[in-house]
């Protein structure tokens, strides 16, 4: 990687050997093959990229989640998943209101706008971050990162991504993947042009020009987004903005960076207290991150790994990165060779400078280069410890995009360097540029046999580590090659007899329950008339919230055992064994108790124990589980923000039993006499 030195200026830099640089020339004019072959590449493999993701194209189950949301919005109801209930049952605020503004915008149906939408993302992604790494090199005419010559600029870590079929898969899917990766890239190349400043302007006496300071503040702007792109994302913005502010800057500055970074995430964090109540997404309550799961995430990262040899081109960029920063400072150290001399007297100096002079040193270390490349190699491999320590995810290497992208970040491209000259001093050129072709080549011949492999055996079961391949094993369990709308899912088991229970029984009011028949759901109605409070409503009550909620009408409420929009599902405790991602699941009679339907024979469904229905009900008018759901559930004023505001921390904390029985004892409330003694 680059070194942290300053390079010099083309008006000043030395020949090399005692004689002139010459420019590579072709039909009698000068060119830089360094930016062309780095173009070339970006539009290759955007290309490539683009191509395989439209391929694979399809909208997950927990893609279409989001869109029951941005239909609410787009009907006015509010940022909510069911009308009259504020839940924030999606993770990515930014996507969210995202795929709200392309849809109001162009009016189209809300699957294809996402579809779109992730898709230009995915495929910007890529060539972005390419630029990026490519700055990074600061290569001009003639001169490579050891001696004089054609420098090609080829990608690497950009190949290793594109090869493998989940980052295709997750390029579209409905999932904010797409806008990770392109935050990360937009992020990445500010950071780098950042690190290259040059504070040092004759005439501003070391503060900023207004250019730089318009570039510093968008810097901050978006790395102060990470969290409302994904809540874990908060430790990559939070680092990033800490390097920036530690380095030279002016106090005014300083407080303008923090503004511009503070701006928009703390602004919707108190929203988002005062509306929702909670302190982070329903959705990372019902995910819970407390507790560690190593085992379960080691397993995950050996389910990414194993069927695309992964390991092997992550060596490779290892050693591409290792070699690029060797031959860089070989070069620094060539170029300053003339210069030594006074380094050696200033490092004799160097006892007698103060503490403040040694803070000052480091803090310009910091608007480096090398500190960039630091940075985001630290944060990638804290993302990744973060999902191996959660356990990974249930989607086949979903989660591990991301931290794999930011690894990759630094040798998205490497530099070839095709030395003007065989003698002595270019030697160590030639050598750095056959191992680096031959790394490269390397990459290419493993990314063309990847391509197609199949990341599980079988995509349509679930394996016994709770990891499925999740666009073929709905492809397979539907029949639909590429399925973009809620109406693809129909055909998934069960989702179509739901369509026609809503209609039957969507003016009656009550419960819908799955069955074990497939064609077939189970439905508890309201009592005749309702009881004082409970509205005339009819509530679904199935794991597959995607194809349900879009399948569903909007006055429809829908709700799952996992708590993704059900929050008294969400305040329960993950089950330690339970498959990962789906370890909360509530049982039946919570919603018969909470909805106010039938809760006796034969009404009540015969698979459900009554007894269990009256102990919920006794459960659910515990103190504090009462107040929880009145802050999402009572009207919004402004004493009802001031209050959610006040008790956002302890409604995020706060957990219940899945089990009505041990949630009494633990509430301590009397637990009713049973209904049919045995």
């Amino acid at each position: 990687m680059p070194s942290a030195e300053r390079r010099p200026s083309a008006e000043h830099r030395p020949a090399v050997g005692d004689r002139p640089v010459a420019e590579p020339r072709v039909l009698g004019r000068s060119v830089d093959p360094a930016t062309i072959s780095l173009w070339i590449s970006a539009v290759v493999v955007g290309a490539i990229f683009g191509y395989g993701a439209w391929q694979r194209r399809w909208i997950a189950d927990d893609g279409l989640i989001v869109l029951r949301t941005v239909r609410n919005l787009l009907a006015g109801n509010g940022p909510v998943f069911n009308e009259g209930e504020r839940v924030e049952a999606n993770t990515s605020t930014v996507w969210t209101y995202l795929i709200w503004f392309w849809s109001w915008i162009t009016d189209a149906q809300t699957e294809y706008v996402v579809l779109w939408i992730a898709l230009v993302l995915s495929i910007s992604a890529v060539p972005i971050a390419m630029y990026g790494t490519g700055r990074l090199y600061r290569i001009r005419k003639g001169t490579g990162p050891v001696n004089p010559g054609w420098v090609l600029l080829l990608p690497l870590g950009a190949l290793v991504y594109i090869t493998l079929p989940p980052a295709r898969d997750f390029a579209t899917s409905g999932l904010e993947v797409s806008l990770c990766i392109f935050w990360a890239a937009v992020l990445w190349c500010q950071l780098v042009a950042w690190s290259q400043r040059n504070l040092d302007v004759p005439g501003l006496g070391g503060r900023l020009g207004r250019k730089q300071v318009v570039t510093t503040l968008l810097l901050g702007f978006n790395a102060g987004l990470a969290p409302l792109i994904r809540p874990e994302l908060a430790l990559v913005g939070g680092l990033a903005l800490l390097l920036v502010v530690c380095a030279p800057m002016t106090w005014r500055m300083r407080f303008a960076f923090a503004a511009a970074a503070a701006v928009v995430p703390v602004g919707y964090q108190i929203f988002r207290m005062g509306y929702y109540g909670l302190l982070v997404p329903n959705t990372a309550v019902a995910k819970d991150a407390s507790g560690s799961k190593y085992e379960q995430g080691l397993k995950y990262l050996g389910n990414m790994f194993s069927p695309y040899v992964l390991l092997l081109p992550l060596v490779v960029a290892v050693v591409a990165a290792g070699l690029a920063w060797y031959l860089q400072a070989h070069r620094v150290r060539v170029l300053d060779s003339g210069s030594r001399s006074g380094r050696v007297e200033l490092a004799k100096n160097t006892a007698q400078i103060g503490w403040r002079e040694r803070v000052g040193a480091w803090s310009r270390r910091l608007q480096s280069p090398s500190a960039v490349v630091a940075l985001i190699l630290v944060c990638g491999l804290l993302e990744s410890f973060y999902w191996v320590r959660q356990g990974g995810d249930f989607m086949h290497a979903r989660v591990l995009l991301v931290p794999l992208f930011l690894l990759m970040l630094p040798v998205m491209v490497i530099p070839i360097a095709l030395p003007a000259g065989v003698g002595r001093d270019h030697l160590a050129g030639w050598v750095g540029t056959v191992v680096m072709a031959g790394l490269w080549i390397t990459t290419v011949v493993w990314a063309i046999s990847t391509s197609h492999v199949a990341g599980m055996k079988n995509g349509t079961e679930i394996g016994r580590q709770g990891i499925v391949d999740e666009r073929r094993f709905y492809i397979q369990n539907i029949g639909v090659e590429h399925p973009v709308t809620a109406a693809d899912y129909l055909n998934y088991p069960r989702i179509r007899a739901m369509v026609e229970e809503i209609a039957e029984h969507s003016d009656t009011g009550g419960v819908l329950l799955a069955s074990p028949n497939y064609d077939e759901w189970y439905f508890d109605p309201l009592p005749v008339p309702p009881p004082p409070g409970v509205p005339k409503q009819l509530t679904v009550f199935y794991l597959n919230l995607g194809m349900t909620s879009m399948n569903a009408p909007l006055d429809v409420r829908v709700t799952d055992p996992m708590g993704l929009s059900y929050p008294i599902a969400a305040h329960t405790d993950r089950l330690p064994d339970g498959r990962i991602g789906h370890d909360k699941d509530l049982e039946d009679e919570w919603v018969i108790a909470e909805s106010g339907a039938w809760s006796r024979y034969p009404v009540l469904p015969a698979n459900l124990d009554a007894d269990d229905v009256q102990q919920a009900k006794v459960a659910l008018t515990c103190k504090p589980t009462q107040d929880l759901i009145a802050s999402y559930s009572q009207p919004w004023s402004f004493a009802r923000f001031k209050h959610n505001l006040r008790q956002a921390a302890g409604f995020t904390s706060y957990r219940i039993d899945r089990i009505p029985e041990y949630e009494l004892q633990r509430c301590k409330l009397p637990i009713p006499p049973p209904l049919y003694p045995r």
